[in-house]
């Protein structure tokens, strides 16, 4: 066991920096202590949260009684209630499930009567005619659909970034690049071993999503889950094509995937996937040009006009799926240790939930809460139209990125504070920049001028995406 770097002893650390850890360790620190997050990459949301389809879901077609659904039904209250206070967007676009296939068809009723389970009760049942009134580029041969209100579009990116900024202007101390690699707890403390040195603390929150497994063992000597990553492709259509579509486009669901939807995105493109496949790798989701091939072809399937528009983007994530259908959420009896484990994904609208269940856990084993009595509450910038945007702002020194309108002040202002970015793939995160339609082709040389020696790895060593 490596020595302690410090001596201090945290009330809590929480390993994994994905949208999960960022909204735990925002929890505990609101809560009164004091937190370390430990993040083995270069960068936070460098694993699965990396890669989602940003929406907003109400837990409609969650199983019914499940933690799953009431981590969601939580989250989706505490994002609404706290959106405006941290400059969050929202879309409010609702969504149609479509039906295509006789077999389909049978189906939606089933699928009605579990929103209505779920305390989703404002689902509006359409015939094809009715559905086709409200989206008139639908392909002809839908069969029927029933629409739920409430489901939105966020950005995928600025709420675990203000989940986690808040917590460290609360407080909280981030650690990247520190993995962690072994633990003991001797009945008050966790000693931690990691890359970076010891860490020790009062209480461990495993949210390592890909790696959940991973660190469960290292720390406790047994798995009570296990990872199966299971990527999705996405493709990305140029702006252009987000008029095709005010809904979000969801499929009759399987039993192992929500299936592939069609719908806008908080930054105005129009996105198709994901795709579901199993593989043994955590680390890397490779495109696959057939699959990729065969999502275009279905989107054209159901917007018959999106086989006039380009295609922007094409991406892949890992979800951290595991043999069970619903979350494994634990606290470790006589250990101090909670796991957070198979969040799929539905983990960017129940972070906020997540985060009050593991909380309520932690107070259980004996952890004490003094929530604060006036906390901070930072305001991220605008990333997507619904706010308002830097490059209509006065002095701020011109625009970098014209593809995604983001100003020289906005990167500027990113490479700065306790979030600043370590790769290419983080700054792109907190400002959109290269991402638009020319993938950096214009903006590239000077974004490289204005980060060098800024980032731990120069955009000209790498191809980060």
């Amino acid at each position: 066991m490596s020595q302690d770097s410090s001596s201090e002893v945290f009330d809590v650390a929480v390993i994994g920096g994905g949208v999960i850890g960022c909204a735990v360790a925002r929890k505990f620190a609101l809560e009164g202590a004091r937190v370390v997050m430990l993040e083995k990459a270069l960068d936070i949301l460098d694993g699965a949260s990396k890669g989602n389809s940003a929406i907003l879901h109400t837990g409609f077609d969650a199983p019914p009684g499940s933690l799953e659904l009431a981590c969601i039904k939580a989250g989706y209250a505490e994002y609404l209630d706290i959106r405006e206070r941290l400059n969050l967007p929202l879309v409010r676009a609702g969504a149609l499930v479509l039906a295509w296939t006789e077999e389909q068809e049978a189906a939606l009723p089933g699928l009605m009567e579990q929103a209505r389970t779920n305390g989703i009760t404002d689902i509006q049942p359409l015939t094809a005619a009715e559905a086709l009134k409200l989206e008139p580029e639908l392909a002809g041969t839908l069969r029927a659909a029933f629409r739920v209100p409430r489901e939105h579009l966020i950005d995928p990116w600025s709420a675990p970034h203000a989940y986690l900024l808040q917590a460290i202007e609360n407080g909280a101390v981030l650690r990247r690049d520190c993995e962690v690699l072994g633990g003991i707890y001797d009945g008050v403390a966790w000693r931690l071993e990691t890359s970076r040195g010891g860490v020790q603390a009062r209480l461990v929150v495993n949210a390592a999503g890909l790696y959940g497994d991973i660190v469960d063992e290292r720390l406790t000597g047994r798995r009570d889950f296990h990872i199966k990553p299971r990527k999705g492709q996405f493709v990305v259509f140029d702006k252009t094509a987000a008029r095709l579509t005010t809904h979000i486009l969801l499929p009759v669901p399987s039993k192992t995937t929500k299936g592939i939807v069609v719908c806008r995105t908080a930054y105005g493109n129009l996105l198709v996937g994901p795709t579901a496949e199993e593989q043994e790798d955590r680390s890397v989701a490779e495109l696959v040009p057939g699959a990729l091939a065969a999502l275009r072809r279905r989107g054209e399937e159901i917007l018959p006009a999106l086989a006039g528009e380009e295609v922007t983007a094409i991406y892949a994530g890992l979800r951290p799926a595991t043999e069970y259908k619903d979350y494994r959420i634990r606290a470790h009896e006589g250990k101090a240790y909670i796991t957070v484990g198979g969040i799929r994904s539905t983990g960017l609208s129940s972070a906020l939930g997540v985060a009050r269940y593991v909380q309520a856990l932690a107070v259980k084993l004996g952890l004490p809460a003094q929530p604060l009595a006036e906390p901070v509450w930072p305001r991220l910038p605008a990333l997507t139209d619904e706010g308002q945007r830097d490059w209509r702002a006065a002095g701020n020194a011109g625009i970098v990125c014209h593809c995604e309108l983001v100003t020289r002040r906005e990167v500027e202002a990113a490479m700065e504070g306790p979030l600043a970015p370590q790769t290419l793939a983080g700054l792109k995160r907190r400002t959109r920049v290269t991402m638009g339609r020319c993938q950096g082709f214009y903006c590239s040389a000077e974004l490289a001028a204005m980060t060098r020696d800024r980032l731990a790895v120069a955009m000209t060593e790498t191809a980060d995406g």
